[in-house]
């Protein structure tokens, strides 16, 4: 099973990115909008991970979770992976309460729980909006969309996503864990 732990933001936030996004959808040749049910923030990539090891996997990411209290976050940026000049991927940014030691404790989880594939590429939170086989150039896009801010939100949960390939990529969310109360401060 190919798997990843994720953070789905609510409908009325994806329905602020969809309404700035909508004009350009369709209008870079050679970029591939994915369906907006595909949308999330992933914590960690876990790759291919036996079934056997699901029951412990899930515990260990339920512990993980909920050490953890719910962020509250937003969108406020577009960008490009890995440059805006040299895009492959095209990404909403989020800003607010840091996620770092969240996305570090679920992939350490998962690791743990026998997920060998867990990748540990530097944690960057961000929505993908689009896909390209090849670099393009994504300023005009980009530029296009500064000045975006996007309303606050609290993540307060965490998915266990099952990635179905295919000529349409299907997300299958497989159990959540509620993340603990906001720290009030």
């Amino acid at each position: 099973m190919r798997l990843f732990a994720a953070l789905v933001p609510p409908d009325e936030v994806l329905d602020e990115i969809s309404h700035a996004i909508a004009p350009h959808v369709g209008q870079v040749p050679g970029l591939r909008w994915p369906d907006r049910a595909t949308w999330h923030i992933t914590l960690g990539f876990f790759g291919e991970v036996p079934e056997r090891v699901l029951p412990d996997l899930e515990t260990r990411l339920a512990r993980a979770v909920a050490r953890h209290p719910a962020p509250e976050l937003s969108f406020d940026r577009f960008g490009a992976f890995p440059s805006v000049r040299r895009a492959r991927v095209f990404w909403a940014g989020v800003t607010g309460d840091p996620m770092t030691r969240l996305a570090d404790s679920v992939k350490a989880g998962a690791r743990r729980a026998g997920a060998s594939q867990t990748d540990d590429k530097r944690f960057h939170p961000h929505l993908t909006l689009a896909r390209a086989k090849t670099e393009l150039d994504l300023s005009d896009l980009v530029e296009s969309l500064a000045g975006f801010s996007g309303s606050v939100w609290r993540a307060e949960h965490v998915h266990l996503v099952q990635s179905h390939g295919g000529a349409q990529v299907r997300y299958e969310s497989l159990a959540e864990w509620a993340l603990a109360p906001a720290e009030r401060g």
